[in-house]
């Protein structure tokens, strides 16, 4: 038998939250069974769970979890995939659970170097990060403004751009500026004249802008400093009419950029250019508690699901 964790109703993680005994999994043609060293939570957990996505009753209950890492434990036919394979599984479905079964093209070996905690968290965070980074080609000719530079997307966003030579300036709370030096880019606070606090933190003018926070203040900023489809954003979806460029992986492009992101993303983890902060792990009978954490303030970094 397998344990997970669902939702039995909607609302409040400690009240609906439970863990259930399923039958194990088993591989089909072109799949692959994983059991689960640690996976992944993301705030749009946290939103299926308390209903914020969608409150259907005829979805219950809710299989959670949409990233994870562990070993290979069974493979049918049609894969190249072999037992005791270290792999990461996203897009994964159910991933807060013993034992899961995935498509062979939704489980990724993890290059030697990269622990499999770190793979648990990365995928879902770093394939939206990609996107964002190679929709606007940002080069060495760029300098980019990050809102939401220390956050899950935009720490990543942040590693990506440095990398391919772009100069950064990005958001953050003054508590996170340090780690923001450490990625390499140059630190601003919230709130104030952002624009102004942009231009002067780094000598040459702004030439793309991505968006993590989403908010008014962020976008006003922005057009400020750059035309509207130099900036990207995966938060502010209420200011489309503005003419920005509005990212959710649902374009053909989007699709495409996170797909070839996995690799990329996992040799960066490997090799020390990405690195994931794990702030706390939960087992699957204490979930709840990572659930109410992360729908509060919490630290910054990634909690982590563990059987």
């Amino acid at each position: 038998m397998t344990r997970r964790l669902v939702a039995t109703d909607y609302g409040s993680p400690a009240s609906v939250l439970s863990v259930v005994d399923e039958a194990d999994p088993t591989a089909g043609d072109g799949q692959v069974v994983v059991a689960v060293t640690a996976a992944g939570l993301n705030p749009f957990d946290v939103k299926r769970v308390t209903g914020d996505m969608s409150a259907n009753p005829s979805a219950l209950p809710l299989a959670l979890g949409g990233e994870a890492a562990g070993t290979v434990v069974e493979t049918g036919p049609g894969t190249d995939h072999s037992i005791g394979d270290r792999v990461a599984v996203y897009p994964a479905v159910g991933a807060f659970a013993e034992r899961i079964v995935a498509d062979a093209d939704a489980v990724h070996r993890i290059p030697e170097g990269a622990s499999v905690d770190a793979a648990a968290g990365l995928l879902l965070a770093g394939v939206t990060a990609y996107d964002t980074v190679v929709t606007l080609a940002l080069g060495a000719d760029d300098t980019v403004l990050v809102h939401g530079g220390s956050g899950a997307v935009g720490s990543v966003a942040v590693a990506l751009a440095v990398a391919r030579g772009a100069r950064v300036v990005a958001t953050a709370s003054s508590a996170n500026h340090d780690h923001l030096r450490d990625l390499g880019a140059m630190p601003i606070s919230y709130g104030g004249d952002i624009a102004e606090a942009a231009r002067d933190a780094v000598p040459d003018a702004v030439t793309a802008v991505i968006d993590t926070a989403g908010t008014d203040a962020a976008i006003d900023a922005s057009l400020q400093l750059v035309p509207a489809d130099r900036i990207v954003s995966i938060a502010a979806w209420g200011r489309a009419d503005d003419g920005i460029v509005l990212l959710n992986g649902s374009s053909a492009d989007s699709r495409a950029h996170r797909r070839a992101a996995v690799a990329p993303l996992l040799d960066a983890l490997a090799d020390g250019q990405i690195t994931v902060d794990i702030v706390g792990t939960f087992a699957l009978g204490d979930a709840a508690r990572a659930f109410e954490a992360l729908s509060g303030r919490h630290p910054r970094g990634k909690y982590l699901i563990k059987p």
